[in-house]
């Protein structure tokens, strides 16, 4: 009876660990994929924002629009909140009195080096969270989503924000660079 017994608890030992590994690895592998578009996204948006001539950046398609350069910063934002702030309990920065990551006084070149800045630390933050808390939830704006989901979310926001800089660039007759694949 205590070999049946040892055998069940070794049998349920294996199939638990032979259904974890993979779940796992398919998180992990999830992370390192994200954090692959995410590099590509950054190669490209610094391309972008070098492309743009600096007397340009405070172009707007529209008066209620976000200029180029507020764009790009608020790209930075965003990314320094989900991460940082939403997934990883930091305290938001206050918009009103934060200036680190809004356009202010900063020059094209000061931008560029804080959205790097900006893509690198969240590049950091995802490499070393754990895969495991990716199905953690939170409240997202009044929705319930998983970190997972936030992570897409973000990859989201940066995409429509860099799409609004490349029609900014053509309305004032300019090419953007070719796109960078798989972001």
């Amino acid at each position: 009876m205590r070999n049946l017994k040892h055998l069940l608890i070794l049998t349920s030992v294996m199939l638990f660990s032979s259904l974890a590994k993979p779940i796992f690895a398919q998180e992990s592998d999830f992370i390192k994929e994200y954090l692959e578009r995410l590099e590509k996204s950054k190669e490209y948006l610094i391309l972008i924002a070098e492309t743009m001539p600096e007397n340009k950046y405070e172009f707007k398609a529209t008066s209620e629009s976000m200029s180029f350069a507020e764009n790009l910063m608020h790209i930075a934002w965003a990314m320094d909140w989900h991460s940082e702030s939403l997934m990883g309990g930091r305290e938001a920065r206050d918009w009103e009195t934060d200036t680190e990551l809004k356009v202010d006084e900063k020059s094209k070149k000061e931008m560029i080096a804080k959205i790097s800045e900006t893509f690198d630390k969240t590049i950091e933050f995802i490499a070393n969270f754990d895969p495991n808390r990716l199905e953690e939830r939170l409240d997202y704006f009044g929705a319930d989503r998983t970190k997972r989901q936030i992570l897409l979310l973000l990859a989201d926001h940066i995409t429509h924000h860099r799409g609004q800089m490349l029609v900014y660039m053509r309305l004032n007759g300019l090419q953007p660079p070719r796109y960078v694949l798989y972001q």
